[in-house]
């Protein structure tokens, strides 16, 4: 990277400084997770590892105190932008009743916050875009200056809610961005047996709306990607599919052994292009980040995590009688 990108941006010192706390917030809350799993504490992971560049670079194109997001299962990046809290996250993990997504009554990833605008996902994949849409639909009809940005998996852009969303997108010129985390891997299915053309956003012609692709690794890139669609979607000029292009760390989830379809050296060699390590090189050489201010950050992230942590074993579990609440009119 280039040395200041992010002033050229419009970028400050400070931004750029958060995004990459983001980044990091998002890979330790994770790194908790699996070592929570792993000692049989939270039954699930589903990991952000590898794609937290993407998730926060486009987040923080957005307007997070008035856009909404429909995120897909793998973007604690993206949730923690737009303000989930690693106690609400843990609170997910553990299925406690405290949980703002759903009160413990879904897996964790399935992220659902009104006051922050996080759409509610669903366990079949793709649903988020047409709803993403939907939200395009209503901000057009209410004149309203809102875009709704849709992330998801490049193994859901073989779906077909990706088809209708992108088409009716298209077609009524709706202000929402669509952006593809490619990661390689559709769950065990390799990218050269998903798609039959080079890159997921050379299907956007067909749908009437650009498409690019860029670096998933590198969040300024993702930033200035999805701030550009954003302002193409404010002046009225529809939505923008992009592709973030980069590589999923871990196995599909917990349950998920990885090694059966792909080699422990391609693995090795994506984990040279971490996000996590190149931004903090980049921010490094740009004066901004130090050895002090990363060995600061690093420990106030792990007391938040540890506060976290304790805090949702410590929560109650939700009543077994609550399972009827919100199925019956009461």
């Amino acid at each position: 990277m280039a040395k200041n990108r992010h002033e050229a941006l419009g970028l400050t010192d400070e931004q750029v400084l958060d995004m990459f706390r983001t980044m990091l917030f998002a890979r330790k809350i994770d790194e908790r997770m699996w070592l929570l799993n792993r000692a049989g504490k939270i039954p699930f992971v589903i990991s952000c590892q590898g794609q937290e560049a993407a998730q926060v670079g486009a987040s923080f194109a957005m307007n997070r105190e008035s856009d909404y997001v429909a995120p897909y299962y793998r973007d604690m990046g993206v949730v923690l932008a737009f303000g989930m809290t690693a106690k609400e996250l843990m609170l997910s993990g553990f299925a406690k009743a405290e949980d703002p997504n759903s009160g413990g009554r879904q897996m964790p990833g399935h992220f659902g916050q009104k006051t922050n605008r996080i759409l509610s996902g669903s366990s079949p994949v793709t649903t988020q875009l047409p709803h993403a849409v939907g939200v395009a639909l209503a901000a057009k009809m209410e004149k309203k200056d809102i875009v709704s940005l849709v992330t998801l998996g490049e193994g859901s852009s073989n779906q077909g809610d990706f088809h209708e969303g992108l088409n009716f997108a298209g077609v009524h010129k709706l202000p929402v961005i669509t952006m593809v985390e490619n990661n390689k891997y559709a769950i065990s299915v390799p990218i050269e047996r998903q798609l039959a053309c080079e890159n997921v956003s050379d299907r956007a012609i067909g749908y009437g709306m650009p498409g690019f692709t860029v670096d998933g690794n590198d969040p300024l890139a993702v930033y200035e990607a999805v701030k550009e669609a954003r302002e193409r979607a404010v002046n009225g000029e529809g939505p923008t599919l992009i592709e973030a292009v980069s590589y999923r760390l871990t196995a599909h989830s917990s349950d998920d052994d990885d090694r059966l379809y792909r080699e422990s050296d391609e693995v090795e060699e994506a984990k040279k292009k971490d996000s996590i390590i190149t931004f903090a090189t980049y921010l490094k050489e740009a004066g901004i980040l130090t050895d002090d201010v990363e060995k600061k950050m690093n420990d106030e992230i792990s007391d938040i995590v540890n506060e976290a942590t304790d805090y949702a074993e410590e929560a109650p579990y939700a009543e077994p009688e609550s399972a009827l609440k919100y199925v019956y009119e009461e």
